[in-house]
């Protein structure tokens, strides 16, 4: 009831409101109409009564326009009039007209100066408040053909439009009041006969007892909101950043501290044959690597990859298992040797020429074979079997990674049915649509829903699996849960954007940024005041790198001032070369370049400097620390590690993140300068801005982005993860516990 009364007080002030400004507006208008009225009868009366006037227009004849004139006056509007001659003198008035109006006064403005042709002379009109209320003044001028005679002077009452105007006031004000006190009365009315039967509903909303249509999706919404606050209290129960420290806890207070594998194609240390002889450790460009390859220090384990190293075998025990990191040994590489035929079929093949360009929206198009499709599956059920020669338990926690393995879950499931498995899909989903070009699949999707999570970076992707799901298999879409459900289980599909350890130890161990700066110029041969661009990627195709190279050219057409002075960088990891769409990428890459440095470059400047090899953790970050600006152009990605390398390693706060909307990590950075990589203009203009920001907006964007990828680093995605697979693992627990009671009541009742 106090709401109610607030709102009828808020209401009548309102209103009140509403009735003065209304009152103001409608005097003004009236105002204006009765001038307009008075007006129109000062010309209609001298108009009808000028050739009277003329004719009689003289001093000697004063007793006659006195008579006219006091005709006029009997009009109800015009109270008084006055003749006055040319030369301003009186010649005659009627008896109530007010002193004060002379004719010299009043023909001043009839007459503009002395000896005036007729044309010049001009009806004047003016509003005066005078002590027994307003009147209004009309001087007409009385030409005789084209001689001026003088002008009469009309004087209007105007106190009838002041009657007027507050009679319309109160009726205004009456009527606004009546309208506040109708609407009060309806308000409270309405609260009144309302309240109880809302309230009723209300609680049974909040008991989950409602059936009402309109509160269900409300209730939804609380529920997920309720289930958020509990994952987060249970998560995030010792407070303050993620760390190792507390990733470790988190598994020991959830999962007992069980071990986690790893399945994943990529292996996170590479032992190659150097050319002196020896053995040197390679850590591969990997995105996958990079963000799981800290968890795994962190919770230890074993990651079963593909071991492809010139001396993976000789650096491998029997079984080939190494522990890793070298000289830091925390958690066990176990690595599956695969034949070249297999390689080039479920890597090369069907991965890589079917399933990367299918998932892409790139200039690729997907290619899928028979024999591709074989290797695929036999490659998936020889990891599905290490994961089961390396587990301790018939429960363990499986984490499958990535594309190559979308069969290794319901495989896995398969062996070890209490298992729990996790899978995460680094690159983008497409389409409903698009995904069906696949021959596979239905085998595809029903592999994928052997896992107990699926992970995906983006809502967006989650939502295209499932819609996927819906059109080309049989099977329950739970949209309350995010759930999809076969034969009575459920698997859920999640949001778990990926990202880096926090604080990142390549930027730990790195030179101060003014060396790394000094160094970087001093081996590109560049100035002190030179400005540098860099980016890091793979050579693929999806990774927008021709887009870069033009949009480099297209800030020099525009921007002259940065010839000669802007260089940008790219480290370009050589990547899949066996297939045939990523030499042409190599060939088209360099093409560009070439042409670019050829159109601006001089004598030792060059614009573009393509660095095709492959660069060490240590390398990458000197560059990132070196440079002004750092561009990630993807023209598709699933979120793109590479921009929040960029923004970890800048721990000076300075530098400018130039990144593709294409990107998952634009969805978090938004401090960053977003740009579309196909439009070059945009792109270039986003790279002028970047390399003329002052420090401090640098700074402000900077620590922005470096405060979320704090916040949200990989520890946190993997913790939340593992939570998530830990309250699977209970609900799974006690449903057993109760399937096993039924069984054994029904034993007892028969």
């Amino acid at each position: 009831m106090r709401r109610a009364i607030r709102f009828v007080v808020a209401l009548v002030i309102g209103l009140a409101l509403v009735t003065w400004v209304a009152s103001v507006l409608v005097n003004r208008t009236t105002r204006d109409w009765f001038e307009k009225d008075v007006n129109l009868r000062a010309d209609l009366a001298v108009s009808g009564a000028r050739h009277t006037l003329t004719s009689h227009w003289s001093a000697a004849e004063r007793a006659y326009l006195f008579d006219r004139l006091t005709e006029i006056a009997h009009d109800e509007r015009i109270m008084a009039g006055a003749a006055c001659a040319a030369d301003l003198t009186l010649l005659t008035k009627t008896k109530d007209y007010p002193e004060g109006f002379s004719c010299r006064e009043l023909g001043a403005h009839v007459r503009p100066a002395t000896d005036s042709p007729a044309s010049a002379w001009k009806t004047w009109r003016k509003t005066y408040e005078l002590p027994g209320g307003d009147v209004h003044i009309t001087a007409i001028p009385v030409v005789d053909e084209k001689t001026p005679l003088g002008f009469v002077v009309l004087v209007h009452d105007l106190s009838f439009a002041a009657r007027r105007e507050s009679t319309t006031q109160r009726f205004i004000l009456l009527a606004f009041a009546l309208l506040a006190l109708g609407a009060s009365a309806v308000t409270i009315l309405s609260v009144r006969l309302s309240w109880r039967g809302w309230n009723r509903d209300l609680q049974l909303f909040l008991r989950g007892q409602s059936r009402r249509p309109e509160f269900q999706p409300i209730l939804r919404d609380v529920r997920d909101l309720v289930d958020r606050i509990v994952d987060e209290k249970e998560t995030d129960r010792e407070g303050g950043p993620w760390t190792p420290e507390r990733l470790k806890q988190t598994l020991n207070r959830f999962l007992r501290g069980e071990k986690v594998v790893v399945v994943a194609n990529r292996e996170p240390y590479i032992h190659d044959r150097a050319r002196d002889g020896g053995v040197t450790v390679v850590h591969p460009a990997s995105g996958l690597v990079t963000a799981l390859e800290p968890v795994m220090r962190a919770c230890s384990g074993t990651w079963i990859a593909h071991g492809g190293g010139s001396a993976d075998r000789e650096t491998a025990d029997a079984n080939g298992r190494i522990r890793v990191p070298p000289g830091d040994e925390s958690y066990i590489v176990r690595r599956v040797w695969l034949t070249k035929e297999e390689e080039q079929g479920y890597y090369y093949g069907f991965s890589n020429e079917g399933l990367w360009p299918l998932c892409h929206i790139a200039d690729a198009r997907p290619t899928f074979r028979n024999d591709d499709w074989k290797h695929y599956q036999a490659v998936n059920e020889r990891f599905a079997d290490a994961v089961v020669a390396e587990v301790d338990s018939d429960d363990p926690i499986v984490l499958v990674q990535d594309y190559h393995f979308a069969l290794a879950p319901r495989m896995i499931r398969e062996r070890l049915p209490r298992a729990t498995v996790i899978m995460f899909w680094h690159i983008p989903w497409p389409n409903s649509q698009r995904f069906g070009i696949c021959p596979w699949r239905k085998d595809l999707l029903d592999g994928m829903l052997g896992a107990s999570i699926l992970g995906f970076h983006t809502r967006f992707d989650g939502n295209n699996f499932v819609e996927s799901v819906d059109r080309f298999i049989e099977a329950r879409i739970d949209r309350e849960e995010s759930a999809v459900v076969q034969q009575g289980r459920s698997t859920f599909v999640r949001p778990y954007p990926i990202s880096l350890e926090w604080p990142t130890r390549w930027a730990k161990t790195s030179p101060a940024v003014d060396d790394c700066r000094a160094s970087v110029f001093q081996e590109l041969g560049l100035p002190a005041d030179a400005l540098l661009g860099v980016g890091v990627d793979r050579l693929d195709y999806t990774k927008g790198v021709e887009e870069r190279f033009l949009a480099v050219e297209r800030l020099l057409e525009r921007f002259p001032a940065f010839r000669g002075r802007f260089t940008f960088v790219q480290l370009a990891a050589p990547s899949r070369t066996a297939i045939e769409r990523y030499r042409q990428l190599n060939e088209n890459v360099e093409r560009v370049a070439a042409r670019v440095n050829e159109r601006f470059g001089d004598g030792r400047y060059r614009p573009v400097v393509l660095m095709r090899a492959h660069h060490e953790p240590p390398t990458v970050f000197r560059f990132y620390r070196a440079a002004n600006v750092c561009y990630v152009s993807s023209l598709h990605d699933g979120m793109n590690l590479v921009s929040k390398e960029f923004v970890a390693a800048r721990d000076d706060e300075r530098g400018v993140l130039v990144l593709s909307q294409f990107t998952g990590a634009a969805r978090e950075l938004t401090e960053a300068l977003i740009v579309n990589p196909y439009d070059l203009d945009e792109a270039s203009a986003a790279l002028a801005t970047a390399l003329q920001m002052s420090a401090e907006e640098q700074r402000e964007r900077m620590r922005a982005m470096r405060a979320f990828i704090a916040e949200f680093n990989v520890y946190r995605w993997a913790g939340r993860m593992l939570v998530d697979a830990a309250r699977l693992r209970r609900r799974d627990r006690l449903t057993g516990r109760l399937s096993d009671a039924l069984a054994v009541g029904g034993e007892q009742v028969r």
